[in-house]
């Protein structure tokens, strides 16, 4: 591995009092500085019988109330985040040497930002919303296949409603760290967390 570039340090003086609006600042600068998926969130999740799991989606809205991400309310993330509601998340974004965490509560979309969110996926995501029963054992790949054309032939000529089974979830933030990277390992590591009156502490982490 490559060792770190001399950023400028991460201080508790130049960012933001408030973790998603720094989010936001970040999040607007891995965008611009060209690295691969700045959206790509990871998501995990710890089910009803303690096993821990984690996969990659995509950061659908970053605002004051936390993140949101898109799926099937029957898939496995989902099942997890049901019997256990409490999840984290993650980004890398290489490029700039920048790791942000967050962990909280994972509350449900509105059926009104969910259904504004499917309206605007293209056709062939919608389509596929209803084909896959995401995260169940099926034969073979012709088995997605025959579900697809099922629902090509179902919604011909029609507008493809929100299957009630998908739609939005948000992890509500109790801790956010944002970690910058540094030379000789030093790196610097600031982390939000509510206090006992809900305001945001910043602390400084040993990297």
């Amino acid at each position: 591995m490559a060792p770190a570039r001399d950023w400028p340090p991460l201080l508790e003086s130049d960012v933001d009092p408030e973790p998603m609006a720094q989010f936001r600042r970040w999040f607007d600068q891995a965008r611009h500085a060209g690295g691969p998926e700045p959206d790509a969130m990871s998501v995990a999740t710890v089910g009803e019988g303690g096993m821990p799991s984690v996969r990659f989606v995509l950061l659908k809205g970053a605002d004051d109330r936390g993140f949101s991400f898109y799926t099937n309310y029957r898939s496995a993330k989902a099942v997890d985040i049901d019997a256990n509601p409490l999840a984290a998340v993650a980004f890398r974004w290489a490029t700039l040497e920048r790791q942000v965490r967050a962990a909280g509560q994972v509350v449900v979309s509105t059926p009104e930002e969910s259904d504004a969110y499917f309206a605007s996926r293209a056709r062939e995501s919608q389509l596929g919303a209803w084909a896959s029963e995401q995260s169940l054992v099926i034969a073979d790949r012709s088995v997605l296949e025959a579900r697809l054309a099922d629902m090509e032939a179902r919604f011909a000529g029609a507008e493809v409603p929100r299957p009630p089974w998908w739609g939005g979830l948000r992890l509500v933030p109790a801790t956010v760290e944002f970690w910058q990277g540094r030379p000789g390992r030093l790196h610097d590591r600031l982390r939000y967390r509510r206090d006992d009156t809900s305001r945001w502490v910043i602390e400084r982490l040993a990297p």
